[in-house]
């Protein structure tokens, strides 16, 4: 069966796993508290932090015992997103607000989104070719388009069909790919999935998909599935 389409991963694949974790990280951090409490009272954000009062993690730090009419609901909300920046925590709530956040920091021109140089002659290559080319992420889709809408390489968004993160399942779970498959129109066996990390590339295989792992520098991919060091050693 022949590949019809690309799924992509970001950090660590299309692009340097130092640039979320040095720059996009830090800067969310920095930002997160004066940002909550300016925005506390929008819809958007004030629904956000009403579904973050109903996680566990936040009824366990702060239980109704403590939450007298003094409470500061908004300091205890940064407090608890604070944490889960430095914990690197895959919570759909904090990817949205950061999401909010990384948009303003690239409209600010504040930074550019780290691409490697071989991502966007193969992403030209496979489009030329009719390839269709979507993103998988567990950052928040809004996060992932403003990335390749302001990379260093330009805007790349033009190459991409669509976007994924995990609403449409864990990274790491069979299902999440047959979904995407689905969702795109393809048969799983007409797709190849491109990541990083080992347990990814196990779960695409599960579900049916063609899959090839990216080692680049620094990293240490090690799984039974092939393996390149560039997107111009992939042979569709």
């Amino acid at each position: 069966m022949s590949i019809r389409a690309v799924l992509t991963d970001i950090e660590g694949t299309t692009s340097s796993i130092e640039f979320v974790h040095r720059v996009l990280f830090p800067y969310s951090a920095q930002q997160l508290p004066d940002y909550l409490r300016a925005a506390e009272n929008r819809t958007a954000v004030s629904s956000l932090l009403d579904a973050l009062a109903q996680h566990p993690d936040y009824l366990a730090a702060f239980p109704a015992s403590v939450q007298s009419e003094s409470f500061d609901r908004t300091a205890a909300a940064t407090t608890l997103l604070l944490d889960w920046i430095r914990e690197d925590r895959k919570e759909p709530i904090l990817k949205s607000l950061q999401g909010k956040l990384w948009k303003q920091g690239y409209e600010q021109g504040a930074y550019r989104a780290h691409v490697y140089s071989d991502v966007l002659p193969a992403l030209a290559r496979w489009s030329e070719r009719n390839l269709l080319i979507a993103v998988y992420s567990s950052g928040s889709i809004a996060a992932q388009k403003l990335f390749f809408r302001h990379s260093v390489e330009g805007d790349l968004s033009r190459f991409f069909c669509d976007y994924f993160d995990t609403t449409s399942g864990p990274k790491r779970d069979a299902e999440s790919y047959q979904h995407i498959a689905r969702a795109l129109g393809f048969l799983p066996g007409q797709m190849l999935f491109l990541s990083d990390i080992a347990a990814e590339l196990d779960a695409a295989k599960r579900a049916g998909f063609a899959v090839c792992g990216l080692q680049r520098e620094g990293s240490e991919l090690i799984c039974a599935h092939p393996v390149v060091g560039s997107f111009s050693d992939i042979n569709l």
